[in-house]
């Protein structure tokens, strides 16, 4: 269950033993967003918590409870989804970041399984604002680990219904979607029409999984984290 790792369940006794081995906090970023009718409207948290999870028992450190709140990518129209602007998140992310930094952690890695442009350059952004000789901030995103990744990142198609599969398969449920024969895809009207059976996919057809990419997508995610943090 990787409690252990998990900040919110451990006292201020267990958060210190732990961050004298590594001094170093993950920060995982998602949205509640619509991603069609097969993957959970807390897609990019979920993700982004197992995935911090998952990395911190390679390089230590503790992993904060996920942030429900991101911005951009023109969906804010989709059912059962709340963006924000950037202003509010910048401003809860400055004080968590002020605060860690009082508390001594040596490094902070914010990972957002909700990857827009927008919401990348809001954590590339406070990286750069907060890093120092002594207190060191990485912004990770899928986005930016696709020269490392089998397959480009997308939105409740291929990518992230794979990435979902190789975490939590067990928050799948591609039976909710027609099968490629009953209901063959049409590209150009899955983002806007209500109706269409893979409403809000964009990307690869996420019911055409090639073997074992799940499998490799999860682990390639992971290797590049690990690198990346160091």
């Amino acid at each position: 269950m990787r409690d252990h790792l998990r900040l919110e369940l451990l006292t201020p006794n267990d958060i210190e033993a732990a961050l004298k081995s590594r001094s170093l906090v993950y920060v995982p970023l998602g949205t509640i967003e619509w991603h069609s009718h097969h993957l959970p409207v807390g897609f990019d948290g979920l993700c982004a918590h197992e995935l911090c999870l998952r990395a911190a028992e390679q390089t230590g450190g503790l992993v904060m409870p996920p942030l429900y709140f991101g911005t951009g990518g023109g969906h804010s129209a989709f059912p059962w989804t709340v963006m924000s602007p950037s202003e509010p998140i910048r401003a809860l992310l400055e004080t968590l970041l002020t605060r860690l930094r009082d508390f001594g952690v040596k490094q902070v890695v914010l990972y957002s399984g909700h990857f827009p442009e927008e919401q990348v350059a809001l954590i590339e952004s406070l990286a750069r604002a907060f890093s120092s000789a002594t207190f060191r901030v990485d912004a990770l995103a899928p986005s930016l680990a696709k020269d490392s990744l089998p397959i480009l990142g997308d939105h409740a198609a291929r990518f992230e219904t794979a990435l979902m599969l190789g975490l939590a398969p067990e928050h799948v449920f591609l039976n909710r979607l027609p099968s490629v024969d009953s209901a063959p895809d049409v590209l150009e009207t899955r983002m806007t029409d209500v109706k269409h059976p893979l409403y809000g996919v964009y990307g690869p057809d996420p019911r055409i999984m090639p073997e074992g990419l799940p499998t490799e997508l999860r682990e390639a995610m992971i290797r590049w984290m690990v690198a990346r943090v160091g």
